[in-house]
């Protein structure tokens, strides 16, 4: 016998009764139409664009760099911040290893794991409807061998759903990003700072200030785009020399750090966006756009005080009952007590 069965049996005779209509019951036995009204905070996040963009590709962004507009991008780590950023315009988001520690609350990049960044790129993608979402190749999932990135971005694309994946280095690591985008996979280098070998370059620490410095960045960048880059990130460097390497290459330069010379720019959300408590340390070319933190601060506290004096839920917050429903299931509760 089902468990529902077996409840029904157990209820009062007035509420199951043969001769009582079911729409009587109450939600229970709403209409099919009802049944599909969400009432619950466990629903899909928000609605979708009011106007549809077009998918950002590869194309796009080709198109963007021919005609010298800005490239947009940005981090996201979960659906809601992609599903923002989304909403927002972004040309790119960009599901970075900076997750490790914004998101994840670990020491530094150094600590995530690829099966970790999957799981924060499928979420990321199931947002991303119109901007074009790479993955980051954590540390660990490419030094070994191209065979070894190669198995590395084909998993990130496959159960990451994204469009592309990221990897950190230059010249050294050209013939593992040949090996990617043989495959079909496209890629973004990365520059100049490379976060994910802080402790061999002492820390982070801005790159190509001296003549040799400046000329091992533009070998790098050189280097990424014959490997078949589609445009390469160029962190912690000066403006100068990162538009002299903007200008000599072919393909976009997506900067951090690096001046307003590059083709677009980019900045991790939770840092732009304010959402850290006082007193963090936040990077030299970081602008505040803005202070989630303080907002969602005013907002929980508020919530803590009106609970805690009961303002909260108010009667606009809470579900209806029919007076007469509940009067039979007060009369009910009263009679079993005789």
């Amino acid at each position: 016998m089902s468990r529902s069965v077996k409840a029904s049996q157990s209820l009062p005779k007035a509420i199951f009764s043969p001769k009582r209509p079911l729409s009587a019951v109450g939600p229970l036995c709403a209409s099919p139409s009802q049944w599909q009204t969400r009432k619950s905070s466990h629903s899909p996040l928000g609605n979708p664009l009011p106007f549809q963009r077009k998918k950002v590709t590869i194309n796009t962004l080709r198109a963007l760099h021919q005609r010298d507009e800005p490239i947009t991008m940005i981090t996201a780590h979960d659906f809601p911040s992609a599903h923002v950023a989304d909403h927002a315009g972004m040309d790119i988001v960009l599901v970075g290893d900076s997750l490790a520690m914004v998101a994840l609350g670990m020491e530094d990049t150094s600590e995530i794991v690829l099966e970790e960044m999957i799981l924060h790129c499928r979420s990321v993608s199931r947002a991303t409807k119109a901007a074009f979402t790479v993955g980051d190749l954590p540390m660990g999932s490419y030094e070994i061998a191209p065979e070894q990135a190669l198995e590395s971005a084909i998993k990130v694309i496959k159960e990451g759903r994204v469009q592309a994946v990221k990897l950190e280095g230059g010249v050294e690591y050209a013939p593992t990003i040949e090996k990617i985008t043989r495959a079909g996979i496209p890629v973004l280098g990365h520059v100049g700072l490379t976060p994910q070998r802080q402790h061999s370059i002492g820390g982070f620490r801005v790159q190509g200030k001296t003549t040799v410095g400046a000329l091992g960045v533009l070998e790098d960048a050189l280097a990424v785009q014959a490997a078949g880059c589609f445009a390469v990130v160029i962190e912690a460097v000066p403006a100068e020399v990162a538009a002299v390497v903007t200008k000599k290459l072919k393909i976009p330069t997506i900067g951090i750090g690096a001046g307003n010379g590059c083709s677009g720019q980019v900045l991790v959300q939770a840092d732009m966006s304010g959402n850290f408590p006082p007193g963090r340390f936040v990077p030299k070319f970081v602008k505040q756009y803005g202070n989630v933190w303080a907002e969602s601060m005013k907002a929980i506290e508020t919530y803590k005080s009106e609970v805690k004096s009961r303002q909260y839920p108010a009667p606009t917050h809470t579900y209806p009952m029919a007076p007469e429903e509940f009067i039979e299931f007060a009369r009910l509760i009263e009679s079993k007590r005789d």
